[in-house]
């Protein structure tokens, strides 16, 4: 055997060791709470779909009349040919979507998350700069502070006092305070009206990764941002269209110059093909249905599920984590025993996520649920009832 092989086999071996590999199971039906994986039908509380836009028929009606006006797929990237009549439409809708929190705002469409959050840090940030990270940022936060090339401060999860003295301490150009909005593993909510009141005073940005907000925080669905009632033109704004908004892809918004300085420097925009048009085109009617009265009652439910799931789940060994979002993890402790919970929980034909280091820290593989508006309030109960049995039997 190889000896680059015999050594990826060893490094396997190890992440075994540890309750630590991960694996992919096939699912065969649209994205809902009732889903058909790997041959059976399964309750999932692991879907990001929190407004359950996902399979909703106008949108899969508007993808199937996309296709058909635009085709498959965009042929180029955006500054080449790809940029299609329905992607500037969206961006122009999203942009009117987030002016109320943002001066003078534009939007800018982006493949992926991931994709949008290396595009704006490595654009606005850069050699001269400092960058103040959340302890507990995601991933793509994290590699596009690396690809920044900006010096990294990382400041303990919501500790604003240390911020602060970072922030004083600072003689940098460039200041950037970068955060997530709605923590993805932990499901609370950053301080964003203390952040953006240092960052204006330091002047400097703040950058906002709403992935779990967009959708579903704020009067209208317009995130964390509407939330919290903020707006400064120091806000750099990241929204993912793949979760609330049900189908695919993400944005940022900021101001005019802000985009316009991205169009011509953020590489991860400007060196991949664009997505294809007919995704933009359902976005349109997913957005649509999210300002609607739609939208309001979606909300309205997942909030009645939060509410009902605090209320009635009752833990004495495993710790169900404060969070007013739709992300409800519980705590359990080591890998090992997180993992056989969740098989648990899938032998009995309800599919949870374990969630292990190094997503989060050691000591606290967790639960990850995830509750969505498509939930009806028997498939909560039904799985408290589960959780709570599979404790005392622990």
């Amino acid at each position: 055997m190889s000896k680059l092989i015999a050594a990826l086999d060893a490094q396997l071996a190890q992440i075994d060791a540890q309750s630590l590999r991960r694996r992919r199971r096939i699912t065969e039906s649209p994205s809902t709470p009732r889903v058909q994986v790997d041959g059976r039908s399964m309750l999932a509380f692991c879907s990001n779909d929190y407004l359950g836009l996902a399979a909703h028929p106008q949108i899969v009606e508007a993808l199937q009349q996309g296709a058909e006006l635009y085709g498959a797929g965009s042929g180029a990237s955006h500054l080449i040919s790809g940029h299609s009549r329905a992607h500037a439409q969206l961006e122009e809708r999203l942009a009117e979507f987030v002016a109320p929190q943002i001066d003078n705002a534009r939007a800018l469409y982006f493949c992926t998350g991931y994709m949008a959050n290396l595009a704006m840090l490595s654009a606005l940030a850069g050699s001269d700069a400092d960058l103040f990270s959340e302890s507990l940022n995601h991933a793509s936060l994290i590699d596009g502070a690396r690809l920044s090339r900006a010096n990294v401060q990382v400041y303990p999860h919501g500790d604003i006092e240390k911020l602060s003295a970072l922030l004083a301490a600072s003689t940098a150009a460039k200041k950037m305070v970068v955060t997530d909005s709605v923590f993805s593993m932990d499901g609370d909510l950053a301080d964003l009206p203390r952040l953006l009141a240092l960052c204006e005073q330091h002047d400097a940005w703040l950058v906002v990764d709403d992935a779990h907000g967009f959708g579903v925080l704020g009067a209208h669905g317009r995130g964390v941002l509407e939330h919290f009632n903020l707006r400064s033109p120091n806000l750099v704004y990241m929204g993912t269209l793949g979760k609330a908004a049900g189908v695919a892809g993400a944005f940022v918004a900021a101001h005019a110059s802000v985009i316009e300085w991205m169009v011509q420097r953020a590489r991860p925009y400007i060196y991949t093909t664009a997505a294809p048009p007919a995704v933009a085109h359902a976005l349109l009617t997913s957005l649509d249905i999210i300002e609607g009265a739609e939208g309001a009652e979606r909300r309205a439910q997942l909030q009645n599920l939060i509410v009902q799931w605090q209320e009635t789940l009752q833990l004495s060994k495993w710790q169900a984590m404060e969070s007013s979002t739709a992300i409800q993890p519980v705590v359990i402790g080591a890998n090992d025993v997180a993992m056989q919970v969740a098989a648990n929980l899938y032998e009995r034909g309800i599919w949870v996520p374990a969630i292990r280091p190094p997503t989060v820290p050691a000591g606290t593989a967790r639960l990850r649920v995830t509750l969505s508006a498509a939930h009806t309030a028997d498939d909560v109960v039904q799985l408290v009832d589960v959780l709570q049995q599979l404790e005392k039997g622990a």
